[in-house]
């Protein structure tokens, strides 16, 4: 709960603060050119990024919640909310998502509840965590799938919880800096998953 509160007052802050750093970047378009792209780049990305996970992640808890309703599991809300926040996190926020649920079920109605939970939440997650939104996510910041799975682990590693709810945001950020602020080195993006730096690196 302090890492959802600090995440929503980070969210908070640089919304207020979108529209000075937009002005900076403008008047740096002039005497930074590389650092300007590098950074509009990165708050496109990251914006579109958390749009993408925001809506799927509210498909996730709408169907979550109406399924654990209907089999009877309690805290089905509470449940749809926490798969909705897990959905932030890469990869592994599926099972962070399903265990207590899941741990629920059992204890309500025995492993036949919990068999049924399982399997339902490991289709809605195949299907659109697993297959749908990696692709889109993929596509629009950038970074391969090896590359966000490798974030995910540092991050956490390094900040806990925040860094694994912020994993691509940060790695979004690292890449802006070391990787797309200069020119000569924006086809290592390539291999970190950004097709456009590929498309730059071409030989005209």
């Amino acid at each position: 709960m302090t890492s959802l509160v600090f995440v929503l007052a980070l969210v908070l802050f640089s919304a207020m603060d979108a529209r000075g750093f937009s002005d900076t970047l403008a008047r740096l378009e002039t005497d930074r050119p590389a650092f300007a792209s590098a950074m509009t780049s990165f708050t496109r990305g990251t914006r579109q990024y958390l749009v993408v996970s925001t809506v799927f992640g509210a498909v996730v808890a709408v169907i979550d919640t109406v399924f654990l309703w209907f089999v009877g599991v309690p805290g089905a809300i509470l449940w749809g909310l926490l798969a909705f926040i897990t959905n932030y996190i890469p990869n592994i926020g599926f099972l962070i998502g399903l265990v207590p649920p899941a741990i629920l079920a059992l204890l309500e109605g025995g492993w036949g509840m919990f068999v049924l939970v399982v399997v339902v939440y490991s289709v809605v997650n195949l299907v659109i965590q697993s297959v749908i939104q990696p692709k889109l996510v993929g596509d629009t910041v950038g970074l391969s799938a090896v590359v966000t799975v490798l974030s995910l682990v540092v991050w956490s590693l390094l900040r806990g919880g925040i860094g694994a709810v912020l994993a691509v945001p940060l790695t979004l950020l690292v890449k802006a800096l070391l990787v797309d602020v200069d020119p000569d080195s924006r086809w290592l993006g390539g291999l970190l998953g950004d097709r456009r730096a590929l498309t730059t690196a071409e030989p005209s």
